[in-house]
């Protein structure tokens, strides 16, 4: 064999291997793809997904190859050179050249951003919707057209002067091929001729050229363009006290950039007729120009009037930033006035009071884990907070999922391949407790709890314990094997069983066996005998996980939360929202899960999934948002009216608190209408403070759900709420609500208290806590006999002509982690109770017997048949005799510590 050809054979058994190695694990992850989109039934969105990213980059890599081969083919006709007489060159150069424009291409094309203008061509924007002051341009202009037309115009200016490298790269490069080959043939004769130099880059006459004028045109072009649709981004400049145009971006700025418009479009008659120099002067002076003149204005006529002049534009800047956030959608302010005699009326805050989280889900997470995790590898990864109704009353509850988290298995356990992808599969069940009741050991009572699960409320009904997608699970798993599942543990055994349902896909096939362990890099999925014709693949189980998979052009919440639905089964439920950074005069907020912030957002969908089958559902809850509407125009299969969500569920769909924080931070400034005020930043608020944790340092109160009535209505409803104070005071200053129930879903209502009226936030709570003698007593106490004291977030009620403040303090031991709750503190106007339980402070603040309902719940759920029988005046009587001999112990015991106080001192001396 000829050299030559074994160096072919070589190379091209090296190329080959190389497609090889990368096609068959392509192959795989396509063929895993296409099963798991095929289980969820978005085919059609997968293969959409597909066309989408591949059909903008091609167009782009075929315009871009287009435009290098016509200036490669230009460079070589002005270097005279007949491309025939170099076949190796004429075969490499157009690889080459559509090499760079595939890099290029990928570089230069977001498909996101082409797919999403297409997309915006379809919708319909309402005559009455928002339009910028400056320009008259709707939302969606700026959102989808203003991204596309900007890539474009860079695609274009980037293409050309990556044409004009190609040019002078080539007809340079074959010059000095040839010049150096002819001097290597006469060398003898021309010896150094061809030392490097500067000079020696430079293309002499190229400029008088057809296609570097064409070039050099279509970049003024260019320019012109960028400053025009720079004008735009005027509407997006920050400045010290506002986002937008202001005074001197609009009267000044904007005139100076059309002059400069104006002046690249006149150079290009320079341009054409080769005169560069006069074209780059004309740009340039008119260019810095534009730069130095609204510092100018801005500094000897807009700063000493700042205020005056800037008014109508601080005022656009409010207006914007309101829309951008929704404020001005479904919101009301009332004032409230709270009376500093407020009392609470039990008859007409009963359901309040009976809904009254004593448990913070932080210390309730980790009281549930000791007791209700049943073995080390069950764990509870969140608590949330939801209603139910029962016996025709609305109840609010935790509830938690037991799932399994297999690195918490033993180790010899998890040393096997087996247990973690074919036994231990899925959680099992749930905790659902009372918000309000404690057991006499301090424990939360529990409605369900235990595996296999027992109900000890009514209103509650779970068929399928089973959880198989939640928020810790681990992927992949393979069920309906030879291998049984682990289910949950009985005594000193296991309960086994073997999935029915339809989540996962097929994998049973010698095909599917093979893609699964290429696409997973594990090959004893090909070799393990467990795997059966039936047996099926669960992959994407993390509930967020799966809903980026399926939509990840959308903010996914980091918390779904768990529904027991009316059939008895379990669904998770999340919020989807849309964002941007693109609406203009609109502030930048921080919004969480989004580590830019946006300046838009809308909770545009509601999503579930099974957590059994993983069945998802998108649900459109705000159809009036142009980015969803966008979405539904590229997705028409993917997305489902709000109608169309269960009964079950919509019961449940609450406002989430991504939005309620985001709105939180953007009302706290722009609740300010006055622009003077504005400016002056004379009435800004906080978020309130409260003391949480071991430590005890302040931290913002965390928004809260509750169950209350508001002033005004008479039905009671699942609420958001979040009170604020004056910027670097703790007295209240307004409060915030968001409804969750029914139509209401989506209503924001602001209350904002007299300046002239003090009331206490809930900072200012707590300094009276720490300040009460017997408080902090007990506190100091706990503290140092092995355990450690936790205080749970400090919660705002609204009762009768005010607020209920209502905060639980717990004791956990050093060496385990499980809180009790030992003492409740209730505040209202100038009082302030500190007992064992609520019944007791509560009885204590009204002046009256203890509620119907008790507080704390007994161990047993039977009565002795000896109470029921108890004659009625002992009844009566016991009660009163119970409360003296408390408050006669409590004084004995503040005796008690006061002696010991004293005798310390006295041995001192």
């Amino acid at each position: 064999m000829h050299p030559s050809q074994a160096r072919k054979l070589i190379v091209a058994g090296v190329l080959l291997a190389f497609v090889f190695l990368w096609a068959i694990p392509a192959a795989a992850n396509f063929i895993i793809d296409y099963n798991w989109w095929k289980e969820v039934g978005q085919v059609d969105t997968w293969v959409k997904m597909l066309w989408y990213g591949i059909a903008p980059v091609s167009v782009g890599t075929v315009l871009a190859f287009i435009a290098l081969w016509v200036a490669h083919a230009r460079g070589i006709s002005f270097a005279g050179v007949r491309q025939p007489d170099y076949r190796l060159y004429s075969r490499l150069a157009p690889v080459g050249l559509a090499l760079v424009a595939i890099l290029f291409a990928l570089a230069s094309v977001d498909y996101w951003t082409v797919m999403r203008f297409f997309g915006s061509r379809q919708i319909t924007i309402l005559a009455d919707a928002w339009k910028d002051p400056v320009f008259s341009r709707p939302l969606p202009f700026y959102l989808f057209s203003l991204p596309f037309y900007s890539q474009v115009l860079g695609f274009v200016f980037v293409l050309a002067i990556l044409c004009a490298l190609v040019f002078w790269a080539t007809a340079r490069g074959w010059q000095l091929f040839e010049r150096f080959r002819f001097h290597r043939e006469h060398l003898i004769r021309s010896p150094g001729t061809l030392d490097f130099e500067p000079r020696t880059l430079l293309l002499p006459g190229a400029g008088r050229t057809g296609f570097l004028r064409t070039i050099a045109v279509i970049l003024l072009l260019g320019l012109a363009a960028w400053f025009f649709l720079g004008n735009y981004e005027l509407l997006f400049n920050s400045h010290a006290f506002m986002t937008g145009a202001d005074y001197v971006d609009a009267k000044i700025t904007l005139p100076l950039r059309w002059f400069l418009i104006a002046a690249t479009l006149g150079a290009i008659p320079l341009a054409w007729t080769g005169r560069y120099k006069k074209t780059i002067f004309l740009v340039a002076s008119v260019f810095v120009l534009q730069l130095i003149v609204p510092g100018i204005i801005r500094a000897v006529y807009v700063r000493p009037n700042e205020i005056s002049i800037e008014r109508p534009y601080i005022e656009r800047h409010i207006q914007a930033t309101t829309v951008a956030f929704g404020l001005d959608r479904n919101t009301t302010e009332q004032p409230f006035a709270p009376s500093s005699q407020a009392a609470i009326d039990p008859a007409q805050d009963s359901v309040l009071l009976d809904n009254v989280r004593l448990w913070d889900l932080r210390a309730y997470g980790a009281t549930i884990t000791q007791i209700q995790a049943l073995r080390p590898y069950y764990t509870f990864p969140d608590a949330d907070v939801d209603r139910y109704f029962i016996n025709g009353r609305i109840k609010q509850v935790l509830v938690s999922a037991r799932e399994i988290d297999v690195n918490q298995l033993s180790a010899e356990a998890s040393q096997s391949w087996i247990n973690p992808r074919f036994i231990y599969t899925h959680g099992f069940g749930a905790v659902v407790s009372d918000v309000n009741k404690i057991t006499p050991d301090g424990l939360p009572v529990l409605l369900i709890e235990n595996a296999p699960p027992e109900i000890k409320a009514p209103g509650f009904k779970l068929t399928r314990p089973e959880i198989y997608y939640g928020e810790k699970t681990q992927d992949p798993v393979f069920v309906h094997t030879a291998r049984e599942e682990f289910d949950y543990p009985s005594g000193d055994q296991n309960k086994y069983s073997t999935y029915q349902g339809t989540g996962g896909f097929p994998v049973g096939s010698l095909l599917l066996k093979g893609a699964a362990a290429i696409s997973e890099g594990e090959p004893n999925i090909l070799f393990t005998s467990y795997l059966t014709g039936e047996s099926r693949m669960m992959i994407h189980r993390r509930v967020q996980d799966r809903l980026e998979h399926v939509a990840s052009f959308l903010l996914w919440d980091h918390d779904p939360y768990l529904v027991l639905t009316d059939d008895g089964r379990l669904v998770w439920m999340a919020d989807g929202y849309t964002t941007s950074l693109s609406h203009p005069y609109s502030a930048t907020l921080p919004v969480a899960g989004s580590d830019e912030g946006a300046n838009y957002i809308r909770n545009a969908v509601k999503a579930t999934v099974d957590a059994y089958t993983g069945k998802v559902s998108l649900y459109v809850f705000d159809p009036s948002d142009p980015i969803i509407q966008v979405y539904e125009q590229l997705f028409p299969k993917l997305f489902q009216p709000a109608s169309e969500m269960p009964a079950d569920l919509r019961r449940h769909a609450r406002y989430p608190e991504v939005l309620f924080r985001a709105q939180a931070e953007a009302y706290r400034t722009f609740h300010m209408r006055d622009a003077q005020v504005f400016y002056n930043k004379e009435d800004i608020w906080d978020i309130a403070r409260n003391l949480f944790g071991q430590s005890g340092q302040p931290e913002p109160v965390q928004p809260t759900y509750i169950v209350a009535t508001l002033p005004g209505e008479k039905e009671p409803e699942f609420l958001m709420i979040l009170p604020f104070t004056p910027r670097g005071k703790d007295n209240l200053i307004g409060w915030m609500a968001a409804r969750c129930d029914g139509d209401k879903l989506g209503t924001l209502i602001f209350y904002q208290l007299s300046k002239q009226q003090l009331m206490y936030g809930p900072m200012q709570i707590e300094s009276r806590i720490d300040q009460d003698q017997n408080i902090s007593k007990d506190l100091t106490l706990w503290n140092q006999q092995g355990s450690h004291v936790l205080r749970g977030n400090i919660i705002a009620l609204p009762v009768t002509n005010g607020f209920l403040y209502v905060e639980s303090i717990y004791i956990q031991a050093t060496e385990a982690r499980m809180p009790q709750l030992k003492k409740v503190v209730l505040a209202i106007g100038d009082r302030l109770i500190y007992r064992d339980t609520f019944e007791q402070a509560f009885a204590e603040l009204t002046g009256n017997s203890a509620p119907a309902k008790p507080a704390v719940a007994a161990a047993s759920t039977a009565a002795p048949a000896s109470a029921a029988g108890a004659p009625a005046a002992k009844g009566q009587e016991l009660p009163a005799l119970a409360e003296r001999l408390r408050r006669m112990r409590e004084e004995a015991e503040g005796l008690a510590r006061e002696l010991e106080t004293l005798e310390k001192e006295a041995g001192k001396k």
